[in-house]
């Protein structure tokens, strides 16, 4: 169990897709099918919908919550949100959109690629499955 900062309450499961760098959800995911689009992200191609994401936060315009919020409408949103350092753009769509997401892990050398892992927004907690 690692323990994190709550950020939006909520449980979701998940693979988890890691990425170096933060993500301007506006501009840089489709929200139609969750694709990073992004020509300069590492994760460029690679599809967030019913992942796990953990990424460092968030950049970019304020309506990137609102993306976030759209990925929810659309069915294509993560199953949860892992940030080092959550900022407002990040936590607001993902309160607004009940996607669960910690911030702040105690410990991310488990927390790969691939890994499956339950987020619990209510305890603040990440579980290695």
């Amino acid at each position: 169990m690692i323990d994190c900062r709550s950020i939006a309450k909520g449980k979701g499961k998940g693979e988890l897709i890691v990425s170096s760098e933060p993500i301007s959800f506006l501009g840089g995911v489709n929200p139609e099918n969750g694709e990073i689009i992004d020509p300069n992200h590492e994760l460029k191609g690679q599809i967030i919908k019913d992942k796990v994401l953990f990424i460092p936060g968030g950049k970019g315009s304020t309506v990137g919550s609102y993306v976030i919020f759209q990925m929810m409408k659309n069915n294509t949103a993560p199953k949860a949100i892992i940030c080092l350092d959550a900022e407002p753009i990040i936590a607001t769509g993902a309160i607004m959109s009940d996607i669960p997401m910690v911030d702040s892990p105690a410990d991310t050398k488990d927390l790969t690629d691939g890994t499956l892992v339950e987020v619990d927004g209510d305890n603040g907690t990440i579980e290695l499955l």
